[in-house]
């Protein structure tokens, strides 16, 4: 995986509304025991290979001298690294259903989400499709925080998506499409819950 092919990717989560701003982050494993991951501080949309930084998983720490500043959110993909060694790329957005449903969690005291019987489950992956828990985690300022509440909170058989609490939603997988096409899917699931909740109020 190039810095070119991940710039490209966050490209189009831009345009679709979903890294605005300087916001959100993307990252893919390399061959050893570092990552690529966004650099802070720059739009997707403009973004290109020169903005992507090689971490190290163990300490999340530039592997080169001089680089760019890594996202401030590299411990949280780092500490998913570390627990799911079958991951291979994450990705952190905001988009809107996601983030709706992330800020409601967060001001009911929700620490999950639970979506049933929706089709779209299928494409998170998991064993079964018909149910799906997310965790919420809190967000803080300082972000190493979300991490240690990322490592003490999910397990082995967690589903690889989560949300935090006012702030959005992060996904991982065996590939970068496949990390990618999993925050489709739970953007999917909160779009199609707080439409039917409309509809039923």
């Amino acid at each position: 995986m190039s810095g070119a092919e991940l710039a490209g990717t966050a490209a189009g989560l831009y345009a679709r509304g979903w890294l605005e701003g300087t916001a959100g982050n993307l990252s893919v494993r390399l061959s050893g025991d570092s990552a690529l991951i966004t650099a802070s501080g720059v739009s997707k949309g403009r973004i290109t290979a020169a903005d992507v930084v090689e971490v190290g998983i163990a300490d999340s720490r530039p592997v080169r001298e001089g680089a760019p500043r890594p996202s401030a959110e590299t411990t949280i993909h780092t500490a998913l690294y570390r627990l799911s060694p079958g991951s291979h790329a994450v990705v952190h957005a905001h988009p809107p259903y996601a983030t709706a449903i992330a800020i409601l969690s967060a001001r009911r005291g929700a620490d999950t989400v639970t979506f049933t019987d929706l089709e779209i489950i299928k494409g998170l992956g998991l064993t079964d499709p018909s149910k799906v828990v997310v965790p919420v985690f809190e967000n803080h300022a300082h972000v190493p925080a979300i991490a240690d509440d990322v490592t003490e909170r999910l397990t082995a058989d967690a589903p690889p998506v989560m949300l935090i609490g006012n702030h959005g939603a992060t996904t991982w997988g065996p590939t970068l499409e496949i990390a990618r096409n999993r925050m489709e899917c739970l953007e999917a699931l909160c779009q199609l819950t707080l439409l039917v909740d409309r509809t039923a109020a």
